[in-house]
């Protein structure tokens, strides 16, 4: 419950904290099957997210990640059918403990980040979508955590506040809509998971 609580308040406030969700459901249920039983209420909460931010999306941005985005969860779908229940906890816990590791790295850093200038932005675009999209694919296929690798990309990239807000709130939803069948193929929803969802 604690978990499901986390992964909603992590869709329209502070998106951190949906790696402790993560964990958590990771903790108390197999590891595969914990990421097909977080996907659903991920979903859910996408929707509020896409109604509340709903005006504010950037659609170019969107554009050029979901390409790199759907590849990166196709080589998610492929580690997923072949691992065993022990890789995929090992991959989860390699995954979170990267995203802590270099969220501290962020924190301890002196100088605030710049606005890009219209070359940087350029060459941010051109050289970095299509890593940040891979990552972020394959993350958050495997464990749901692809949201770090998409927030730095979105923050580097210039957004507002509310633009960063929207552009991630519609990508996510996308993204996970574009999981589901894949997941529900994997064996990842079964029955037992969605009454569960339906619970929480």
């Amino acid at each position: 419950m604690v978990a499901a609580l986390l992964a909603g308040f992590s869709k329209t406030a502070l998106s951190g904290v949906a790696a402790v969700s993560v964990a958590l459901f990771a903790a108390v249920l197999p590891a595969k099957e914990s990421t097909g039983a977080l996907l659903p209420l991920l979903l859910v909460g996408d929707v509020i997210a896409v109604r509340t931010y709903r005006r504010h999306a950037d659609r170019p941005t969107l554009r050029r990640l979901f390409p790199s985005v759907a590849a990166g969860v196709l080589g998610g779908v492929a580690f997923t059918a072949l691992a065993d229940d022990t890789l995929i906890r090992r991959t989860i816990g390699a995954l979170l403990l990267t995203i802590t590791a270099h969220h501290l790295w962020q924190r301890r850093r002196r100088t605030p980040p710049t606005q890009p200038t219209h070359r940087t932005h350029r060459t941010l675009r051109t050289l970095r979508t299509p890593l940040y999209g891979l990552i972020a694919g394959f993350a958050t296929m495997v464990a749901n955590a692809g949201g770090p690798a998409m927030s730095l990309y979105l923050l580097a990239s210039g957004l507002g506040m509310l633009g960063f807000l929207g552009t991630a709130a519609w990508f996510f939803f996308l993204v996970n809509a574009f999981k589901l069948p894949f997941s529900a193929g994997l064996g990842l929803l079964t029955p037992h998971t969605l009454l569960l969802d339906a619970a929480l």
